[in-house]
């Protein structure tokens, strides 16, 4: 990859009256109760106050992610991205740490197309309420948080996903205005963070006069190592919103190895998300809507293959309808539908596989049968199949003789995941 020519420029970023303050220093014990105690009150999410080990990081991502949002709240987007906009990189400069935004205008117009008003989204994200952690049953050592309106989530990533995530967006946007009512988890911002070693970053680096900075290059070719610590996190709409009377949660990979979560007692408050092995028995009943999920299952799952992607999980969740939520005066067909933006893609007539969508928040990812509303959505989109997992798929054949597992060809494990839909749904 070329390198870029003149690296971004950075930016003396405005910060807003914080309600963070950096925690003070605690010790060990004082964080564990704190951690035992919250863990009752909040009821499997942990408020990230003062005094929670990740405070600190959290008010700094806050910080930079308001002062982000008023770059695009700024200059909106006039139209849809260009090459430019997709290879765009914005660091700005906060006492004590930077915050990067990648791929920042292009980001701002898929967000403007979901409807999602920019004041809303800095809102949500900035330091108006502590985030809350999510203790996530994967196996990945990534933090997951979520907003403190429990809309939006955020999810730190390895340098490796970051690259893959941005090396397919002009595809993955592209994908979205063909399928406007795609099962793909919305992605709305990637950001980078790096944090000062004994100074304040601002002291140390050059301020540039304001300017957006830019690559003439790929934009991956930005994320080369630097000298202090660097950290990448993601930004999507949570699947599971609004999730207050939402009764199950899964995480589907359509295999069995290492697909079993030990429930929570009953009458436990602990949220969890279970797996696969978990789900047996149990059935999704949507009726009518049974083919459409089909088909988007279809056309989500062949775009992933294309991209070499793999390990991508079905989040679900169950929620029962009110008595005054179902039958036919109610039913999906007679209500009236909020219309997403779309373009119709003349290389594919017939594409977009459109359907009625509930007057409720989160559209997108729900879908009611006859009983039950079903939170829907294809998350984990930036595992490409390398060398890395190839070999992964060599080793755990050896090890996993005749039993199934996440690491298989991308065309396979579309395959597989869209039959197991197909058994589990009618």
């Amino acid at each position: 990859m070329a390198a870029p020519s003149p690296g971004p420029r950075e930016v003396l970023a405005p910060s807003p009256e914080a309600g963070c303050r950096p925690a003070t220093s605690t010790s060990g014990r004082r964080g564990l109760l704190w951690r035992l105690r919250d863990k009752q009150a909040r009821l499997g999410l942990f408020e990230i106050g003062p005094g929670h080990e990740l405070h600190q990081l959290t008010c700094m991502m806050q910080a930079g992610l308001w002062a982000a949002t008023q770059v695009s709240m700024d200059h909106p987007p006039t139209g849809p991205p260009t090459e430019e906009d997709f290879s765009e990189v914005l660091t700005q400069v906060h006492e004590g740490f930077e915050l990067g935004t990648l791929a920042g205008p292009a980001f701002a117009w898929l967000r403007h197309s979901l409807g999602l008003a920019e004041g809303d989204y800095q809102a949500a994200l900035g330091p108006g309420g502590p985030y809350l952690q999510f203790l996530s049953t994967s196996k990945s050592k990534a933090s997951f948080f979520l907003s403190h309106d429990q809309r939006f989530f955020l999810k730190t990533q390895r340098r490796r996903e970051v690259r893959a995530l941005l090396a397919h967006l002009p595809r993955y946007v592209q994908h979205l205005q063909r399928h406007p009512h795609s099962l793909l988890a919305r992605l709305l911002g990637v950001h980078s963070l790096r944090v000062a070693r004994g100074k304040k970053v601002g002291e140390a680096e050059a301020r540039g006069p304001g300017q957006r900075g830019r690559l003439e290059g790929e934009i991956l070719s930005s994320l080369t190592p630097y000298p202090r610590p660097q950290k990448f996190f993601i930004i999507m709409q949570s699947v599971f919103y609004p999730a207050g009377r939402i009764s199950e949660r899964y995480d589907i990979k359509g295999c069995e190895v290492s697909r079993w979560v030990e429930p929570a007692p009953e009458g436990s408050p602990l949220v969890l998300v279970l797996k696969d092995l978990n789900f047996q028995g149990k059935t999704i009943d949507l009726g009518p809507q049974r083919t459409w999920l089909l088909h988007q299952m279809e056309l989500d799952t062949a775009f992933l293959r294309e991209l070499n992607v793999l390990d991508y999980s079905l989040l679900m969740a169950f929620q029962r309808l009110h008595e005054d939520e179902r039958g036919p005066g109610s039913s999906l067909i007679f209500r009236t539908a909020r219309s997403v933006r779309g373009v119709q893609s003349p290389e594919e007539p017939g594409s977009q596989n459109r359907r009625l969508l509930p007057d409720s928040p989160n559209a997108l990812h729900i879908l009611d049968g006859p009983e039950q509303r079903y939170f829907l959505g294809l998350v984990d989109l930036s595992t490409v199949y390398g060398l890395r997992k190839r070999l992964e798929h060599l080793w755990k054949t050896l090890r996993y003789p005749g039993r199934t597992f996440s690491t298989v060809s991308p065309a396979r494990y579309a395959r597989r995941l869209c039959q197991w839909v197909e058994a589990h749904t009618e």
